[in-house]
């Protein structure tokens, strides 16, 4: 048995996968199985697997020095900051660097607090922020049931999930009682108290849908109105999974808060950060912003988020990404027509197989793994998400297992 403890799971009969190296799109093990990767790792490497351009900058920042506090400022903060803004939506251009995307949701949900003086936070069901504990409570999702209870003052509304409709309205006839339920959700509890409102742009691994045109424009006018923040997690979307910079582009909103990780980096290194709007920084000029860790702003990583920009930037990977995103659509359509597939959904390369209650999830990701394609699966989803410098013979190639492997299962 190994002496590292593995998260989510049983540790007596785990066999992890015996990492040995990677590049691009793909990665190998130990004894040499090249993989190619249809998870992005973790839905993390959308440079791919050791971008050069991300390891020269790790490269330069370990010989410029690696040790800093968060109340230091090496020149790598600044750059790193300033690369983020020329792509996050007008006025979020103010970060709080943390660890990741867990923690940087808690931070949000801080700010939030210390700026309404209100300590409320409202959250979809379906939700999934991260594995802290204050991630979990913003949480509601199975991967918390074992931490019950959890922080109190949150307040849970339906999902905007039109494929399976909580209120199952059909689309012609649709009043967006989803957006309704969040008006009378924050009446009942007293809009005084409901610090923000916290909400995954594209939800992840709960079910990878994507809202109505006009939810978080509508959402938007509801938080206005009450004097309430509103935070979008754009961890696992963001920095061109969707085929755009952030989810939230898509949909012309722009948020109080925009919360960063995963791909910040490409997984080269553990970040995450708050993309605060300036007009809400600005409480902090004169307030204490009673928020942090020690190794948040890590130099190290704030390379690898530099490194990461400038790759997307140089190799046009968000434009790639979209252009890509046209050939997994049309994939999926024939993908469709396999029994276990109750719906597709896709932006970018971001793509979500729904299967049906019989299918088994699992066993088809086991079955593509066979073959070589390394899939992201919770049941009943499985989850195409290359990273964005897969070329697209290899997008090809891997759709094809995916199809083998639903085959085999159907």
């Amino acid at each position: 048995m190994s002496p590292s403890l593995f998260t989510w799971t049983a540790q007596r009969d785990f066999a992890p996968l015996a990492l040995a190296g990677g590049e691009g799109a793909w990665f190998w093990d130990a004894e040499g199985r090249r993989y190619l990767d249809f998870a992005s790792v973790v839905f993390s490497a959308n440079a791919g697997h050791n971008h050069p351009r991300i390891l020269a900058a790790l490269r330069r920042q370990l010989e410029a020095g690696v040790v800093a506090g968060p109340a230091m400022a090496p020149a790598i903060r600044e750059q790193a900051a300033a690369a983020l803004a020329r792509h996050t939506p007008a006025g979020l251009d103010r970060f709080l660097f943390t660890l990741g995307g867990a923690d940087a949701n808690e931070h949000a949900v801080k700010i939030a607090m210390l700026a309404t003086g209100r300590t409320g936070v409202l959250c979809r069901a379906r939700s999934y922020h991260g594995a802290t504990f204050g991630a979990l409570s913003f949480s509601d999702d199975p991967r918390g049931l074992p931490l019950f209870p959890h922080l109190p003052g949150v307040v849970r509304v339906r999902d905007p999930y039109c494929f399976r409709c909580p209120w199952e309205t059909r689309p012609e006839v649709c009043v967006r009682e989803c957006v309704t339920e969040v008006e009378t959700a924050i009446a009942a509890a007293g809009p005084e108290t409901i610090a923000c409102v916290l909400m995954e742009t594209v939800p992840g691994t709960n079910g990878g849908y994507f809202p109505p045109a006009d939810y978080y424009r509508r959402l938007r006018e509801i938080c206005d109105r009450s004097g309430i923040l509103l935070i979008l997690d754009e961890v696992l979307t963001g920095f061109g999974r969707t085929g755009r910079w952030f989810a939230c582009e898509e949909y012309g909103v722009v948020p109080d808060m925009m919360t960063l990780g995963k791909g910040i980096t490409s997984g080269h290194a553990p970040l995450g950060a708050v993309a605060v709007h300036e007009r809400l920084a600005r409480h902090f000029d004169d307030h204490v912003l009673s928020t942090g860790l020690t190794h948040t702003a890590h130099p190290l990583s704030l390379a690898a988020a530099l490194g990461n920009v400038e790759a997307l930037e140089a190799e046009g990977l968000v434009e790639r990404a979209a252009i890509l995103g046209e050939r997994l659509a049309e994939r999926l359509c024939r993908l469709a027509r396999h029994p276990a597939v109750a719906d597709v959904r896709s932006r970018g390369l971001y793509a979500c197989l729904e299967l049906r209650p019989e299918a088994d999830a699992l066993a088809t990701k086991r079955a593509a793994f066979a073959r070589g394609l390394y899939l992201a699966a919770r049941p009943p989803y499985l989850f195409v998400a290359p990273p964005l410098v897969v070329t697209a013979a290899d997008l090809e190639a891997g759709l094809d297992i995916v199809d083998q492997a639903l085959e085999v299962r159907s």
